[in-house]
């Protein structure tokens, strides 16, 4: 066993050390990374949501309106069909491209 040339004191004042950056490196990178996220993460997310739902609300009136007779009467559900199938695959690939980013571990 490796004798130890430091006094006392000194390993103290290592050991401190060493206590306080695993403490930052424990609690302050994660809160970084945590404060990374809610800044533009959250508005990204939002911004994106809302644009995919106007995007969704315009693609349906523009089936209803500019299809002319084709999906009224008993088709009058087909638009609303459409952008439901349209809607599951966006979200559906959504996420598979969230799972996709965790397994690679970002």
């Amino acid at each position: 066993m490796a004798q130890s040339d430091k006094s006392l004191p000194t390993l103290a004042s290592e050991l401190w050390e060493m206590v306080v950056a695993y403490a930052k490196q424990e609690t302050v990178d994660p809160l970084k990374r945590l404060g990374r996220f809610l800044r533009y993460g959250v508005p990204g997310a939002l911004l994106f949501g809302t644009g995919l739902v106007l995007l969704a609300v315009g693609g349906l009136r523009a089936l209803q309106t500019e299809t002319g007779s084709r999906f009224t009467g008993n088709w009058s559900w087909a638009p609303y069909a459409i952008l439901l199938v349209v809607s599951a695959g966006v979200a559906a690939w959504s996420a598979r491209a969230v799972s996709a980013n965790k397994r690679k571990g970002r």
